[in-house]
């Protein structure tokens, strides 16, 4: 039996606690079955930044109790980005989307801590995968950064929000703290395009995507780089993700997948979302809600490598505007929905 999730959002968004609701949906012979059931989208993250975690309380009980206490400046940007998050929705949402298991493969559950984390390739989630897995260890492993990135990522080491029954679904997108982490588009796009393509290590990228890449978008291609895929350019990788062609044969990789593709916020409701430009402040944010501030603390990044926005603005300056409007459109949603401005190196205007 095939199950299937569905998220509407009801009331204009500046009511605040606008009711989110989730159906079960279950294939009969003869129709479908509905079962749903109220989720109040708790807006308000107030009270101190460092309150205390009681036993037996939730990360989400904790968020809601603290409504009334004064807010610190964390969760009024908090709640400023869930706002924006929400009103972009209503406005910008014209049909209802059903979602299936499969639409859930990217929430990776703490059931110990009653955490939804949906995972976004490109915005540290090697590293917020670690802590998931120190998280949800039992004490097999106790430091993040000692957990190789390649373990980070096999798939049963950690257990997707997908794996379970409806009913445990429902439970948990009902009563767990959900949280997201996004970063600024064309950076994370940029980033993705230097990890898989320009590193000589990433042969499976190069083979899986580089080859089609050449064969399709470059003129009188050389034997050697069709065989290879080893040397696309960004501007080829850009011709490629514009394409029409291409989300027809199959959908975008994740690592360049829009993360309203891959996290659906305007159907599931996040109560947190974490931004990559306030990463440590939001990360701890997040496992203090948790009570898990004592378990593990969110690794320091390294800024030498990291992909910014003036590295981004150089490898647009070969994109004709033409090419750079269809990107933009391509991931506007992303933008609009994380309050990310276009950017200014762009030739649009």
């Amino acid at each position: 039996m095939s199950m299937r999730l569905q998220c509407h959002l009801l009331a204009e968004r500046k009511h605040f606690k606008t009711p989110c609701i989730l159906s079960l949906v279950y294939p009969k012979k003869n129709g479908l079955d509905l079962f749903p059931f109220t989720l109040t989208a708790s807006e308000q993250i107030s009270g101190r930044d460092s309150f205390p975690v009681k036993s037996g309380r939730s990360p989400l009980q904790t968020l809601q109790e603290n409504d009334q206490l004064e807010q610190s400046a964390v969760q009024a940007t908090m709640q400023g980005r869930r706002e924006l998050l929400e009103e972009t929705c209503h406005t910008h949402t014209r049909k209802r989307r059903v979602l299936g298991p499969e639409d859930l493969r990217h929430l990776i559950v703490d059931d110990k801590h009653k955490l939804l984390y949906c995972y976004v390739p490109k915005v540290a989630c090697t590293n917020w995968k670690r802590v998931m897995m120190v998280l949800t260890g039992d004490g097999r492993y106790r430091e993040p950064l000692a957990i190789p990135a390649n373990e980070a990522h096999i798939a049963g080491n950690l257990r997707s929000l997908s794996e379970y029954s409806t009913a445990e679904i429902n439970k948990r997108l009902r009563t767990y703290l959900k949280f997201v982490f996004v970063r600024e588009p064309f950076e994370r796009l940029v980033s993705a395009y230097r990890n898989k393509f320009t590193r000589s290590y990433n042969t499976a990228f190069h083979k899986r995507y580089g080859t089609k890449i050449i064969q399709r978008h470059r003129a009188d291609p050389q034997a050697e780089a069709l065989e290879k895929g080893n040397d696309v350019s960004f501007e080829e990788f850009v011709y490629y993700l514009v394409d029409p062609q291409t989300q027809r044969e199959e959908p975008f990789n994740e690592h360049w997948e829009r993360v309203h593709s891959l996290c659906h916020p305007c159907l599931i409701h996040y109560d947190v979302v974490g931004k990559y430009e306030t990463l440590a402040q939001d990360s701890r944010y997040i496992l203090k809600l948790a009570g898990a501030e004592g378990e593990v603390k969110f690794p320091a990044t390294s800024k030498s490598t990291r992909t910014t926005g003036d590295m981004a603005a150089k490898f647009f300056d070969n994109i004709s505007p033409f090419y750079q409007k269809k990107l933009y459109n391509l991931y506007r949603m992303d933008f609009l929905l994380f309050n990310y401005s276009m950017p200014a190196y762009l030739k649009l205007r």
